[in-house]
């Protein structure tokens, strides 16, 4: 009896199964989302959806989207979240236009104006929630309208509309807003830098797992020593910096900048990371599984139009779509529990 005994002692553990593995990642309910709307349009869409013109239209909008999504995801793995950057789009976008466009300074400058902008609403929002333990949803909801209404009431007050033009050198235009082959948004490279560095981010140092613990208990992260404070507020930072340069590249490609251009941000970025896998709970998620709903919701938002359907449809579907999205990733999570309980 001891000898066996002894022999289940060293018998080395068993490796897990190959589907058992793919059940508890959480990209797995994403994916197959993105390949069924994928293909759905393939069908539907035919040979214009599958061009490079029809490609490039869905990616430009996955792009420029998915920069600011990125960092939302984050700070919903965390478990907060950041509406304020539906105005900090339209915020960067102005004070770039206003300071290289209406003002004649270099581009630089305002470039670096936009950004800072980003980093001080970033410092408000992630110290507000901080000090006042109210929601981020509460707070950040009061940054977007304070950033929409200061912007708007500025820019009529200095240049006496709410639209400026800018004509950024082509080296800047080149790099931040300008087409490859005349269809490919530069910024496409943009958001898959980013992409890359935030997943190297929070899956393969530290600070990933800081990000987990803080959106699985926050009062256990901070008493196992996790700086949680200075995170909550990076997150924040990230984020509003992230919006920024969105609007500031929207302004170079379109040589313009508009008052009121990001407030559709809002909910197409919580929808893409949503659809991508992350829960509304915090502490589960994966960046790439953020890139694929928004490429998920990028197809849907796009697609529709190469199809016969009725244009007006594609909020339904994607409402229909997040629905989906949310019971799927939460049956793939529960399966993963089970599972792992199981191999217990």
């Amino acid at each position: 009896m001891v000898a066996i005994m002894d022999a289940q002692a060293t018998k080395p553990p068993s490796k897990p199964s190959p589907i058992g593995a793919l059940i508890r990642r959480p990209e797995t309910g994403s994916f197959l989302g993105m390949l069924a709307v994928f293909c759905f349009f393939v069908i539907f869409g035919q040979a214009n959806f599958i061009s490079a013109a029809g490609v490039a239209s869905w990616l430009n909008v996955a792009a420029t989207l998915g920069i600011v999504a990125l960092p939302v995801g984050l700070l919903m793995i965390a478990g907060e979240l950041d509406i304020s950057i539906g105005s900090m789009i339209p915020a960067g976008s102005m004070v770039f236009a206003i300071i290289s466009g209406y003002f004649g300074l270099p581009v630089w400058a305002g470039m670096g104006a936009a950004l800072l902008l980003g980093v001080v609403i970033g410092l408000i929002n992630g110290f507000m929630v901080l000090k006042t333990s109210v929601p981020s949803l509460i707070v950040t909801l009061g940054t977007l309208f304070a950033v929409a209404g200061l912007t708007l009431s500025l820019s009529v007050l200095i240049t006496g509309t709410t639209s400026v033009a800018v004509a950024p050198p082509p080296f800047v235009k080149s790099i931040l807003g300008d087409f490859i082959g005349g269809m490919f948004q530069v910024t496409i490279f943009w958001w898959l830098g980013i992409a890359a560095v935030f997943a190297f981010i929070l899956h393969y140092s530290p600070v990933g797992n800081w990000i987990f613990a803080l959106g699985g208990d926050k009062v256990s992260a901070r008493n196992a020593g996790i700086p949680t404070e200075r995170i909550t507020i990076l997150l924040f930072v990230t984020s509003s910096v992230s919006a920024s340069f969105v609007g500031l590249s929207q302004a170079i490609l379109f040589n313009s900048a508009q008052v009121s251009s990001g407030s559709s941000f809002i909910f197409n970025s919580i929808i893409s990371v949503v659809v991508g896998g992350v829960l509304l709970t915090g502490g589960y998620g994966s960046i790439i599984g953020i890139v694929m709903g928004t490429v998920t919701f990028a197809i849907v938002n796009q697609g529709i139009y190469f199809t016969s359907f009725d244009a007006n449809l594609a909020s339904l579907i994607i409402g229909v779509l997040m629905l989906i999205a949310v019971l799927l990733n939460n049956t793939f999570r529960k399966m993963a529990l089970s599972y792992s309980s199981k191999k217990k």
